[in-house]
């Protein structure tokens, strides 16, 4: 009995002499809190891969696996075109008889110069604000309660983010070392992750070069290459266009054949 007394008197004491919590700025212990993050970039393409985000970032950053809704009115797409020659994953308005489709991606906090940074990365993409009852969260992480959420969306030169932009051709084809990074983003999220992510992405296409560092033997460099090719042999719409997936010379012979002069 006399333990439990003075278990109870010491619970009492602290509570009545216990420092000023958050509510006015301060922490249990009197500490000021951090400042709280306010901008905020979902990421549906190579943002996703953590490796690839953090080269672009001052500092390392966390991020939370996110889903934004079909009501934001966007269709995840291969439809910008890098000035180095291949077309990388962006966002358009749906064309005539479709409608926007969620897509998965992630979020993560941006401080300091890190926004001008990802600003010049997606250079031929402008920012667009994200509403927060678009977004759902995929984890156990809540979403943050403030703060601005902005996504890149391609745009051609005086025209409307997402429309107008051109798919892949042959001399802008879709890289596999590209893809290799936004899927292997996606397995870090789990293989069912993964899977939404190629499902939920629109105009695959036939000028799909594979342009892997070693690419007859890219375990050598890359041993996450048989997941990811496993995932678009059965996975559906890029399933449908992976026998199109040539090397480098053959993809060559095959499309400068038809070229016209």
């Amino acid at each position: 009995m006399l333990e439990k007394y003075f278990i109870a008197l010491g619970f009492i004491i602290a509570s009545v002499t216990a420092p000023p919590t958050d509510a006015d700025g301060a922490d249990w212990w009197g500490r000021k809190l951090p400042d709280t993050p306010t901008q905020f970039i979902f990421g549906y393409g190579s943002l996703i891969n953590t490796a690839s985000r953090n080269s672009t970032a001052g500092a390392p950053i966390p991020a939370i696996p996110v889903r934004i809704s079909s009501a934001f009115g966007y269709i995840r797409a291969w439809n910008d075109r890098a000035l180095s020659g291949f077309t990388s994953l962006g966002m358009r308005k749906p064309h005539p008889g479709e409608s926007g489709s969620t897509i998965n991606g992630v979020l993560y906090a941006v401080e300091g110069e890190d926004m001008a940074k990802f600003d010049a990365r997606e250079e031929g993409y402008v920012r667009v604000e994200l509403m927060r009852e678009n977004i759902e969260p995929v984890s156990w992480q809540r979403l943050p309660e403030q703060g601005h959420i902005w996504v890149y969306v391609p745009v051609r030169p005086g025209g409307v983010p997402g429309e107008g932009l051109p798919e892949a051709d042959a001399a802008f084809p879709i890289l596999e070392s590209y893809i290799d990074v936004v899927v292997e983003g996606g397995l870090e999220y789990g293989v069912d992750y993964a899977r939404e992510l190629i499902e939920t992405t629109a105009d695959w296409s036939q000028f799909w070069l594979n342009d892997r560092e070693l690419a007859r033997r890219p375990w050598v460099h890359d041993s996450k290459s048989a997941a990811v090719d496993k995932l678009l042999a059965t996975t559906t719409p890029a399933s449908s266009y992976l026998s199109f997936r040539l090397f480098a010379e053959p993809y060559a012979m095959r499309w400068l054949a038809e070229k016209p002069h």
